[in-house]
């Protein structure tokens, strides 16, 4: 929205907050992207990628974490799942090992790539409920690349895809 935001976005925003409405609501350099919670199919494969991923995680010694804030206050994404390298004692969440996000119908999740990239995320694992699937991104030399598993966790995107009830 260009020029001063009229008083009803405000009052809209502000309702957003005061209901807890704002939880998955990122900024995208500046701008304000308004997200729903997650439908009832992205949670419950949410739920089983922890699930699958919880011993992966543990044995690279990483952090679980649910939706996060990656970024600054004034640029920031909300991923579905994040495994960090230690415990954030902020807010924003400068980088994270592995960010898992989970496409649901008109979101955004693949035109977050070039922002987790310039965060320095090491992988991207996305899981596509629709398509029944689950892509490995790994950063390598300044670019995300699609791999069949992941080099932090061991874990493949055939497996994964494969004890997924979609």
């Amino acid at each position: 929205m260009l020029g001063p935001r009229p008083p009803e976005l405000d009052a809209l925003l502000e309702r957003r907050w005061a209901l807890g409405q704002d939880l998955y609501d990122e900024v995208w350099a500046g701008d304000y992207h308004m997200v729903p919670e997650p439908s009832p199919v992205q949670a419950y494969v949410g739920h089983q990628l922890a699930e699958l991923l919880e011993p992966l995680e543990r044995r690279a010694e990483l952090i679980a974490t649910g939706p996060f804030n990656l970024g600054t206050p004034d640029d920031f994404r909300v991923p579905d799942l994040g495994l960090l390298r230690a415990m954030p004692t902020s807010t924003f969440v400068p980088t994270a090992a592995v960010v898992v996000e989970i496409v649901s119908p008109d979101d955004e999740t693949w035109d977050k790539i070039d922002f987790y990239n310039a965060r320095s995320v090491d992988e991207l694992l996305i899981a596509d409920p629709a398509q029944h699937s689950v892509t490995w991104l790994c950063l390598e030399d300044g670019r995300y690349v699609q791999r069949e598993s992941s080099a932090l966790l061991g874990g493949s995107s055939a497996d994964l895809a494969a004890e997924i009830d979609w």
